[in-house]
């Protein structure tokens, strides 16, 4: 029925908005969609952000850190919903990353980060590599 995760996600109402005019942003409101589907995966990305030590609820985090509680569950409804439809397309189980899978990915970005950060707050900071 839907040939690729994009087509079904816009399907349902939960892919991002786009709209630009001279490089001018405007809002970015998702269109409306399959409401039972939308509504379903709203609520299943909510109770995936309260689980603990899963790579679902640290995405959810992250982002409703920088866009706020509903937009992150959006987001992360997105997510569930290319997860089950290549589940289903591939006839394969869910194996969750980790809760440190974005940490693990861009270990070096973080260390700047962290030590941009302590620099901020006054303290000097010498980074050295851990000898395994």
């Amino acid at each position: 029925r839907f040939p690729t995760a994009a087509h079904l996600v816009s399907w349902a109402g939960l892919c991002p908005g786009n709209n630009e005019s001279a490089g001018k942003r405007y809002s970015g409101k998702t269109r409306k969609g399959d409401g039972w589907l939308r509504e379903t995966m709203i609520e299943c990305a909510r109770a995936a952000a309260r689980s603990k030590k899963s790579r679902l609820a640290a995405r959810y985090h992250r982002i409703a850190a920088r866009r706020g509680a509903k937009r992150a569950a959006v987001a992360l409804a997105h997510t569930l919903l290319v997860i089950v439809y290549h589940l289903l397309k591939d006839k394969t189980t869910y194996r969750d990353l980790g809760p440190d899978y974005y940490d693990k990915r861009n270990r070096d970005a973080l260390i700047r980060r962290h030590v941009h950060r302590l620099k901020e707050l006054g303290v000097t900071v010498i980074v050295a590599e851990e000898a395994s």
